[in-house]
């Protein structure tokens, strides 16, 4: 008997809504435990599902933490490109880019804590991140700079690509320094500190 377009679509979501909820136990159990001290039964108990429905969607803790960064940096993409639509100038462009990155990674701290400190625990992880959406998203920025090059907002003696690497890296730094101190202050407000600095040496005079 074949399935009506209802119950797949009931299914997919299901399935969906599974997926999703293993993702979002593994960023738990990565962010308190560590990526290499976690087992698959931490993320299944942390899910309140059985340790083998965790292997129906996924082969392994590898592909689980690929898929937290494939799935955060699509989203981080997706939504940043919609609202760089509605923006004219290079230097907004770039402004709303540096509040998003921190406001997205700000809202979630065991996230941050996975970006910043699981993905890193390997030159294996980093190269392919390096190679899938984190290159992507380094692109945005050094379009967005050429852009404002080409306009004449910014100096057209700097190369894109390496001003898109250090004010990645500004924000980058921001990130680490919230999640290891021991004061507790809003991340966001900082994209406003960065810039400063950043436009000091990019834009024209």
């Amino acid at each position: 008997m074949s399935r009506s377009p209802r119950n797949g679509a009931s299914a997919r979501a299901v399935v969906t809504d599974k997926r999703e909820a293993i993702l979002r136990a593994a960023v738990n159990v990565f962010a308190r435990k560590g990526f290499f001290n976690s087992k698959i039964s931490d993320i299944a108990g942390e899910a309140g599902i059985a340790d083998g429905t965790v292997y129906l969607y996924f082969k392994g803790k590898d592909e689980i933490l690929h898929s937290i960064f494939d799935r955060a940096m699509e989203a981080f993409i997706g939504e940043g490109k919609k609202e760089l639509d509605g923006l004219r100038s290079a230097e907004d462009r770039l402004r709303r880019i540096a509040e998003l990155h921190l406001e997205r990674l700000g809202a979630d701290r065991d996230l941050a804590i996975v970006f910043q400190v699981e993905l890193r625990g390997s030159t294996k992880f980093m190269q392919e991140f390096s190679a899938a959406g984190f290159a992507e998203y380094l692109d945005l920025i050094r379009q967005t700079i050429d852009d404002g090059q080409r306009a004449g907002e910014f100096r057209r003696d700097i190369k894109p690509i390496v001003a898109a690497k250090i004010l990645y890296g500004s924000l980058d730094e921001m990130v680490t320094n919230w999640i290891l101190s021991e004061r507790s202050y809003p991340l966001a407000p900082m994209a406003g500190e960065v810039l400063k600095v950043f436009f000091g040496g990019v834009k024209q005079g």
